[in-house]
C-alpha cells in the first residue's frame, strides 16, 4: 500500500507545481485511458471464452489470472 500512497503524493505535488506555473498536465485524455483498459480486458476475452467452453473452474480463473493481469498486484496481496 505504501508505494500507492507515495505515487499519489508525488502526483499531487506535481499537480500543485503545474497549477502554480499555469501549465496543463501532459496526462493522456480519458478516452486514451479507457482504450488501454479495453486492451487489457480484450486480452482476457479469448482465454476466458475457452475456459467457459471447457467447463473449468471459471471463478477461480477470474480471481487469479485475469485480476492480476488487468489490475496488477493489489495492495495487501502476499507474494
Amino acid at each position: 500500500m505504501k508505494p500507492y500512497l507515495i505515487s499519489l503524493a508525488a502526483g499531487l505535488l506535481v499537480g500543485i507545481v503545474y497549477s502554480l506555473l499555469g501549465v496543463r498536465s501532459p496526462a493522456p485524455p480519458t478516452i486514451a485511458l479507457v482504450g488501454l483498459l479495453g486492451i487489457l480486458l480484450g486480452e482476457q476475452a479469448l482465454p476466458l471464452a475457452k475456459r467457459l467452453g471447457s467447463r473449468h473452474e471459471t471463478v477461480a480463473y477470474l480471481r487469479t489470472e485475469c485480476t492480476e493481469h488487468v489490475l496488477g498486484r493489489l495492495p495487501g496481496d502476499q507474494a
